[in-house]
């Protein structure tokens, strides 16, 4: 039977003409469900966390920008383990990249392609640390204090050496949104019900 059909059943009587709006939210449902179709996901959010940008180098925020579009929306499966290198990739001009500041392995301040990135794994780091039940597989420390981070609450990366890694088991998936307005990076995990 159509939709069709079925809603001008239910509303031959004056009575059942209140409830149709109701009633066809869960005949709807009903269909998408016999035809093979979920019902639309639940997201809920479990935690968040936001940095304060210290620099306004157009070139830091241009890469904060590209690495924030990368990530945001990302799906991490419930028993999977999130690699943010894995996920954002190898900064590179081809990819709009541009040189600012970041810290080489002694702790002194050069210019490399992707200088901000670690903006984003510290506030993505942060907010992980609030649900338990994501597990930090792997974190390093810069090797110098940051301004935009407590220390200790920092987690450096560089594609192919330093990464920020963690395994989902909170026992649903869930998503990660990251996002800058020039003065601020925010990270929100969301979980799919």
């Amino acid at each position: 039977m159509k939709l069709i059909e079925l809603l001008l059943i239910l509303g031959s009587s004056n009575e059942t003409n209140q409830n149709v709006s109701s009633n066809e939210t869960e005949i709807r449902q009903g269909i998408a469900e016999s035809e093979g179709k979920s019902s639309p996901v639940k997201e809920e959010q479990i935690a968040t966390f936001s940095t304060k940008i210290y620099s306004k180098d157009s070139a830091r925020q241009n890469n904060i920008s590209i690495t924030c579009n990368t990530l945001n929306g990302t799906t991490v499966k419930n028993g999977e383990t999130f690699s943010f290198c894995g996920t954002v990739g190898q900064a590179s001009t081809s990819k709009g990249y541009q040189k600012a500041d970041i810290f080489d392995k002694d702790g002194n301040k050069k210019k490399g392609l992707g200088g901000g990135n670690c903006q984003i794994s510290s506030t993505l780091y942060n907010a992980v640390l609030s649900v338990p039940s994501l597990v930090v597989t792997e974190r390093h420390a810069h090797s110098n204090s940051v301004p935009y981070i407590a220390k200790g609450k920092d987690a450096a990366t560089a594609y192919g050496s330093y990464d920020f890694k963690f395994r989902n088991d909170f026992g649903k998936d869930i998503k990660i949104l990251a996002s800058t307005d020039g003065s601020t990076v925010t990270t929100t995990i969301l979980s799919l019900n």
